[in-house]
């Protein structure tokens, strides 16, 4: 078991919003904490737009693969951020829940995905600054 928070971030494809959450936090976190995604019903591949999205920010999430959403990863998690998954996501007591109402930018045009990402590191800088703060 790590010292480091885990926090585990949901959408339903994960591959556009949760994706994008878990690059800001793994880049801003600088390994502070662990961080994963998983989606309720996982698509093929990254949303090419977010890949583009975030590379214009210097990140990379374009390895990344969408992966399926599991009772053990909530499980393991600390935080659980979820982004329109609905019932889909599992309840454990004694975790920190928060449900990020975002757009999906499945299908959007890179204009309409630059604010949706802005939105997404605004929200990932309070949860990493609420993170860090002590006890």
């Amino acid at each position: 078991m790590t010292d480091r928070p885990t926090v585990l971030f949901v959408c339903v494809h994960n591959s556009g919003r949760s994706q994008m959450a878990a690059g800001f936090l793994s880049a801003l976190s600088e390994g502070a904490v662990d961080v994963r995604s998983a989606g309720s019903m996982p698509g093929n591949e990254i949303n090419p737009v977010a890949v583009e999205a975030m590379a214009e920010v210097g990140i990379d999430i374009a390895s990344g693969q969408p992966k399926v959403l599991t009772d053990q990863a909530v499980q393991d998690s600390d935080v659980v951020i979820t982004m329109g998954c609905g019932d889909a996501c599992p309840f454990y007591p004694g975790k920190r829940y928060e449900d990020w109402e975002l757009d999906d930018p499945a299908g959007q045009e890179l204009e309409k995905v630059r604010p949706i990402r802005d939105e997404i590191k605004k929200r990932v800088e309070e949860l990493l600054a609420s993170i860090r703060e002590p006890g």
